[in-house]
Order: C-alpha cells, then structure tokens, then sequence
C-alpha cells in the first residue's frame, strides 16, 4: 500500500511538472534564440489554450501505456515504427533552409548525367561549396533509379533517423543494458527540433545516422572482430564524408578503443595486455587502419577541392559560427524537452558516483559542444542520441520502471505535441511554403515545360535563383532557366555575406538547354517583393499571358521572403 501511494504521489508530481514546464517555457519564450524554431515566433499565431488542454489530455494515455512493460520481443523494430510514425506527420512541410539547393542541384546532375559525370564534376561543373559527397550522392541515386519525387527523399531521410533511434537503442544495450537502450531511443522523440528536420533534403540528419553506425560497429568491432571490423571500416568512411563536422566528432572512436582497452586490461588481469587487450588493441587498430586507407585515397583523388573547402572553412564558416549561433538554453531547454537536460545532467553524478569508465564514451561528444562553444543547433544534432542515451543513463537511477516509463511518455507527448500543433503550422506557413505551393500547382497544369524568372531588387540579401531548384523539387514539369549574373552583389559584400554560398550560384546546364526552340505555355516569376516592378525582358514575355496564380505568403521573420506568380497563356 505505501508503495502504491508513492508510486501515485511520483505521477502526481509529474503530471503536475509537465503542464508547469509548459507555462515557463511560455512566459520565459524569449531567451529562445533559436534561427528556426524560437518559441517566440512559433507560438504566436497558435490557440495556446487548444496546446495546454491537448497537452493536459496527452497526459491519460502516456499514464495509461506507463503501465505496461514496453514489448520484450524486437524492441528495435518497434522503436523504428514508432519513430517511423511520428516523423511521417511532418512530411507536408516545406523546405524552410535554403541549403536545400545545394544538395539538390548536386543530386540532379548524378540524376541527369550518372555517376561517372558526378565523380569526375564534383568540385568543378558541380559546385560543392562546402558540401561532403556522400548524401548528394545518395540522393542522385534516389532521383536516378526512383525518380525525382520529395516523397522519394523524404522515405530515405525518415528511414535513416528511425534506424537511428534503433541503433541508438542497440548502443545503449551494448555498453549497459536494453532499458538504457529503449529509453535512450525513445527519448529522441522529445526534441521537437529533431522532428521538423526529418523530411527536409538536408545532410544533418542522415549524418547523425553515419556517425551512431560508425559508434555502434565500432564497438561491435572491438567486442567480436570478424566481418564487425569490415563494416565498422566502411560506416567510418561513410561519416567522414557525410559532413566536415563529423570528423571533430569521430574522435569518439578514440574515446571507446581507450575505454574498452583500459577495460580489457583490468578484466584480464596480469595476463591481460597478452590476451584482452592484444584483442582489442589489434580490432581497433586494424579497424582504423583499413577506414584510414580507404578515406586517404578519396581524399586524394579530389585532394584539389577539399583543400579549397578546408580553406573556406577556416577563413569564412568558422569565424562565423560565433555570429551566427545559438544559445544553449534555447537549444537544451526549449528546443530539446527540460526533462531530458534534467536528466542528463544527473546522469553526470551517477557515472561519477559509480565510477563508469564506459560513460566517457556517450559523454564525450557533448563534452566538445561545450568546450568548443558550439552554439548552432544544426551542427550538433548529430551528437543527440549521445545525449539522449546520458539522458536514459540517469533515469535508471529510478527504481520503479513504471515512473520512468511515465516520465519518458510524458517527455515524447510534450515534445510531439509542440512540434505537430506549434512548429509545423508555423513552418507551413513561412514564406518557402509559396515555393512549395507553386510547385504542387504547376503539377496540375497541362505543360510538360515552364519557364522560370528570377527577379530582386536591388541590394538583396539572399540570390533567389537558389529558389529555382527547391522549386524543382517540387515540381515535376521540366525547368528552362536563365540566370543573370548582373544581378549579383558585388565580391566585396559577397564575401561577407551570412548566404554567401547562394550568391556563388551555378546555373546548370539542364535548366538551359529544355527547350530552346519554342517559348513555354507557363512562365513563374519567382520574386523578394509582392509590388516589384517587372524588368522588361519580364514584361515582353509575359504580355500575351495571364497571371493565372499567386503565391504570397510572408511570414516577416525571415530574410529570405520569396513570392511566386504564375503565367499561363
């Protein structure tokens, strides 16, 4: 009786805390200062009401399915589904960054011209900015063998983060126990920013997947060797290539062949260094060596454009990560549910306390957040099931295994409700749904062709003809495309400018040669101004048409406004 009156008291502190975490967040909304996803901008045309009463209603099931054990037969695959099922709601969003373009165009030309053409360009025809090959790559094999569909890319992109909610799972039950694992795993779930970037053609995600693949098989590796070397092998090369912020991250690696040295060592006593450690020491080596080999010969097969990109990186992007970041009290009180910080900041004590050499190894990467002050959330969502799993470790210090199922529910309830009913109407109606919009109804007409105009005023931030190929993405008529590079920004303000890579744009050879000979039915006018006045190139096209549709949703919050108007004769 007492410890069912206790058990009653911990879900009444709960589901009181949880309501009350929401209220805070609210009140204290603008130390949000997240690029994206401030809570200052995502709850500000919502029923805040409708939220709270949704969010105290979510409270009966996440009590009622607190109660049950979570299934003990292939734990994984219903972490995946789950995962799965979540993510698929925000797949009507639009793409609300424009790096977009980037990865698309990329993607487009292995789509159009093959893989061959794709290797041998990228870096010179195909320009790559600061973009690892790797995803680009992927999703030209997408377009090639699949077709040219977003839903195509967006499969992919939710398929890898459920199969990183499964591996994050599968990590935790190998450095300690399955319930580690599970928790860890579903946590992931309550980091609504996580959520809104799943369906987006962007890298971070699918590169958050790589390194837990790198992590994972590499500690397969040290544990069993065999074919676990080979693949662990492969996942690396796979990562560094994903994007250059992993290879700070892949130091991790150096992090679990020391843990499970030094652990190898002491379980094997004064004969351990001839038997354990040996074994470990020559999988981990061998592993790092093979991985070494293989990234050492990419690299110097482009050696000429990483060097470039490097030099970027150094001169442009890393100096302007300290203008362009974000607080961590948004990203880990607003952006990623409190409880979870709560709760991995425990987890600190408690590996402390026990003196769990294996903890270094989900510690380490948020340990290089914070020594390295890496403040944009973007690049360190890769690190998330790291934290989730940290996380996970300090709820096990809770014995009764119904209040951490509840806590863990009510967490992933939060967190989806505030992405489904806050995040994802705001994103829906930023002004890249216009692009969107356009492209769903340019599918409806009767053309195989369109033609395509981008037109700014004068001194603009953003170069709009990135805007051309996320139009394409969503649309499956065939684009002829002329861009005019009068239009740029001067060198000197190029170089400075925070959307320097969008002013560096490259038309590609299959916007300019659809074609040539006859004049489309449909002309888009992609635009910055709703009353911009039309060139007279513009003008002379559009004369015998009429304006048949109008894209103009602003959202005011962002630089980047785009407007969209449809010609049709």
């Amino acid at each position: 009786m007492n410890a069912l009156k206790r058990v009653d008291n911990n879900v009444i502190i709960i589901s009181l805390l949880t309501p009350l975490t929401f209220i805070i967040l609210f009140l204290f909304r603008a130390l949000d200062d997240n690029r994206l996803t401030s809570w200052q901008w995502v709850l500000t045309n919502v029923n805040i009401t409708k939220i709270f009463l949704i969010l105290l209603a979510g409270l009966i099931p996440a009590y009622i399915f607190s109660r049950f054990s979570f299934p003990k037969r292939y734990p994984a695959i219903c972490l995946f589904f789950l995962s799965y099922a979540v993510a698929t709601l925000f797949w009507g969003e639009p793409e609300v960054i424009v790096d977009a373009s980037r990865y698309f165009t990329q993607a487009k030309h292995l789509g159009v011209y093959g893989v061959g053409y794709f290797f041998r360009e990228w870096g010179k025809d195909i320009n790559v900015w600061t973009d690892m090959p790797l995803l680009p790559f992927i999703y030209g094999l997408i377009f090639k063998f699949f077709g040219e569909l977003r839903l195509y890319i967006q499969i992919f992109t939710t398929s890898l983060f459920s199969m990183t909610v499964a591996l994050t799972y599968l990590i935790g039950k190998e450095l300690w126990d399955e319930d580690t694992g599970l928790y860890a795993g579903l946590l992931l779930l309550g980091i609504p920013y996580l959520l809104t970037q799943v369906p987006l053609m962007l890298v971070d995600v699918p590169t958050m997947f790589f390194l837990m693949l790198s992590v994972f098989t590499f500690i397969k590796a040290l544990n069993h060797g065999g074919i676990w070397i080979g693949l662990s092998s492969l996942a690396i090369f796979l990562t560094f290539f994903s994007k250059y912020s992993t290879w700070l991250m892949l130091s991790v690696l150096i992090i679990i062949f020391l843990v499970y040295l030094k652990m190898a060592l002491v379980k094997g006593g004064e004969g351990g260094l001839r038997r354990q450690g040996k074994t470990v020491f020559y999988r981990g080596s061998i592993t790092i060596l093979i991985a070494g080999i293989l990234i050492g010969v990419a690299l110097l097969y482009k050696l000429d454009v990483f060097s470039e990109q490097i030099k970027l990186l150094i001169n442009y992007q890393l100096p302007g990560l300290r203008r362009w970041g974000e607080s961590f009290i948004s990203t880990f009180f607003f952006q990623i549910h409190p409880f979870i910080t709560a709760t991995t900041v425990y987890s600190v004590y408690a590996a402390f306390k026990k003196r769990d050499l294996k903890y270094l190894i989900i510690i380490w990467l948020i340990f290089l957040v914070v020594a390295f002050q890496i403040k944009r959330i973007r690049y360190i969502m890769m690190a998330f099931p790291m934290l989730t799993l940290m996380a996970s470790y300090g709820l096990q210090g809770i014995r009764d295994r119904r209040i951490v199922r509840f806590i863990s529910l009510c967490i992933v309830v939060f967190s989806v409700i505030i992405a489904v009913f806050a995040y994802l109407p705001f994103l829906s109606n930023t002004t890249s749904a216009n692009i969107k919009n356009a492209g769903v109804f340019l599918n409806s007409l009767d053309t195989p062709d369109i033609e395509v105009f981008t037109i700014q005023a004068e001194n603009p931030d953003v170069n709009y003809a990135v805007s051309v190929p996320i139009l394409d993405l969503f649309t499956e008529k065939r684009i002829r495309y002329y861009y005019d590079a009068s239009s740029a920004l001067p060198l000197s303000e190029v170089e400075k400018s925070p959307l320097r890579f969008t002013w560096e744009y490259k038309n590609p050879d299959y916007y300019s040669k659809i074609n040539k000979r006859e004049d489309s039915a449909v002309v888009v006018l992609i635009s910055d101004d709703k009353t911009l006045k039309l060139p007279a190139y513009v003008e002379s096209r559009i004369k015998d048409s009429r304006r048949v549709k109008k894209f103009a949703v602003s959202d005011e919050i962002f630089r980047f406004q785009v407007f969209v108007s449809v010609y049709s004769r």
